[in-house]
């Protein structure tokens, strides 16, 4: 199970009531939520650099620096800051940025891995071509996109009622349109489903890894 630092450690650290930080610390849905970082860590490889698009409040760090020399993580709020120095305290340093995926300020080829975990799904589908193109373009080649995706249905919007949310209001794509965009530009390798099932209408939870084997032009 995905390690974390002790939730004392936030403390003071201007966190948002919709994060959902706390749900990792629960029982039951703690389990669940940290179910998402094992099944994206099962996907990456190690390496040297790694950059984790919509890090949140690092809750993937702890396992990542196990993983890579360097960890970088790129974040649409403004809270990365003071996430950065929870960290530092730990003796870890992570290169924070703000900025978005569909923007990203990085030079070509940078990362051996890219983590998108729980954040493509906010997106419109007409914006996931262009997030795969600038993924391919930040990866070295033969680099790994892993992504982690909540399925878009009734059964994920019921869970997420019962936790306070209307999650019709902020996911937008479904892991068969980010799918398709990523294996339009890179080579999907594995694909994972929970549960196991065929049908979209009981998804829980997919990963998918994805390689770049080619010039994304």
């Amino acid at each position: 199970m995905a390690r974390l630092l002790d939730l004392e450690r936030f403390k003071g650290c201007p966190i948002p009531k919709d994060d959902p930080l706390r749900f990792y610390y629960w029982p039951v849905i703690g389990w669940l939520y940290r179910r998402r970082i094992d099944g994206c860590l099962a996907l990456l490889e190690k390496g040297k650099r790694v950059l984790e698009v919509g890090y949140g409040s690092g809750t993937s760090f702890l396992e990542l620096f196990a993983r890579y020399e360097e960890v970088h993580g790129l974040e649409t709020h403004d809270y990365g800051p003071a996430i950065a120095r929870v960290f530092q305290q730990e003796g870890l340093h992570v290169a924070l940025k703000h900025g978005s995926i569909l923007d990203p300020p990085y030079p070509d080829e940078h990362f051996d891995a890219i983590l998108a975990m729980s954040v493509l799904e906010h997106l419109r589908p007409e914006d996931q071509p262009r997030v795969m193109g600038q993924v391919c373009r930040l990866l070295r080649p033969g680099g790994l996109l892993v992504v982690g995706l909540p399925g878009v249905n009734w059964l994920m919007s019921l869970g997420f009622r019962l936790l306070g949310y209307d999650i019709r209001q902020h996911h937008f794509s479904s892991s068969r349109i980010v799918l398709k965009a990523a294996s339009q530009v890179m080579a999907v390798e594995r694909v994972v489903r929970q549960p196991p099932f065929p049908s979209d209408a009981f998804l829980a939870y997919l990963w998918f890894r994805a390689r770049k084997t080619r010039d994304c032009g």
